[in-house]
């Protein structure tokens, strides 16, 4: 399997995005939330904070480093919900078929035609805002893109030898879809999950900054960038970073969803003369 450029660049991004979070509690030089101090709001950039301070005289590179905890949490958990939504309902429908797969059809077509963040947007003004509810809302958005996925793997691969050979031999039809099916259409499944973990930080960032998602002073990119807009033109470095890091980590999970994308689909492998 040939890894290309997108891949080696988004994994870069994408491990740094990682290790930021993953190694906060002990590279961060603050606090993100005690260490406040009015006496020292709005500085820029030294060599004490890196990246400037806040309107509340926070560390900015720490309330970053600790932001990257909770874009990672909400990417990882809302993914692996949409993944065990979609592959189930896309699974069962393309297998089964019938009515049931007119049902699922039907419904994957209604999620596809609302927009995610107005979806998440209700989801949020019905749970209330927080952590938990944010990770229900995005985990009940984006499954309808898998659902199709493995419905199609699923009408292909099941007339395949090796699942009439398992029906031959008695195999039940969970059996059957968990063991010979699943494993083969896990290559889509996991570039659609990475590419959707882009999606997921873009839309906890929005939901945050609209005050929907995580709740001050627990630090959130989207919401660094909520206290960031009265600060645009005194402090620009309290919106520029969390913007940045958006941004580098929005780029990394795409770019990497589209290296596996290529390096595991030969028919959309990027050709080179």
């Amino acid at each position: 399997m040939r890894l290309g450029f997108n891949f080696w660049l988004g994994a870069s991004l994408t491990a740094l995005v990682i290790l930021a979070g993953v190694l906060a509690p002990w590279i961060a030089p603050f606090d993100p939330v005690l260490d406040a101090d009015l006496m020292s709001s709005e500085l820029p950039p030294d060599a004490t904070f890196w990246f400037g301070t806040d309107g509340q005289g926070r560390d900015v590179y720490t309330r970053i480093l600790y932001g990257a905890q909770i874009s990672l949490t909400v990417g990882i958990v809302s993914q692996v919900i949409n993944s065990v939504i979609g592959i189930t309902l896309g699974m069962t429908a393309g297998y089964w078929g019938g009515w049931w797969d007119d049902l699922v059809n039907g419904l994957t077509n209604v999620m596809l035609a609302i927009p995610s963040l107005i979806f998440a947007l209700a989801v949020m003004a019905v749970l209330g805002p927080g952590l938990p509810s944010l990770l229900i809302a995005l985990g009940l958005t984006n499954w309808s893109w898998t659902c199709r996925i493995a419905r199609s793997s699923t009408l292909s691969l099941k007339s395949q030898g090796y699942v009439q050979a398992a029906q031959t031999l008695g195999y039940g039809d969970l059996r059957i879809m968990f063991t010979q099916i699943l494993p083969n259409m896990m290559g889509p499944i996991l570039v659609m999950a990475t590419l959707g973990m882009g999606s997921a930080v873009l839309s906890e960032a929005a939901l945050s900054f609209l005050g929907l998602g995580i709740q001050p002073p627990f630090p959130s990119w989207g919401s660094m960038l909520t206290d960031a807009r009265q600060l645009i033109q005194l402090a620009p470095w309290v919106a520029i970073f969390p913007g940045l890091a958006i941004f580098l980590s929005v780029l990394g999970f795409n770019l990497l969803g589209d290296g596996l994308r290529d390096s595991l689909d030969p028919h959309m492998r990027t050709r080179k003369p």
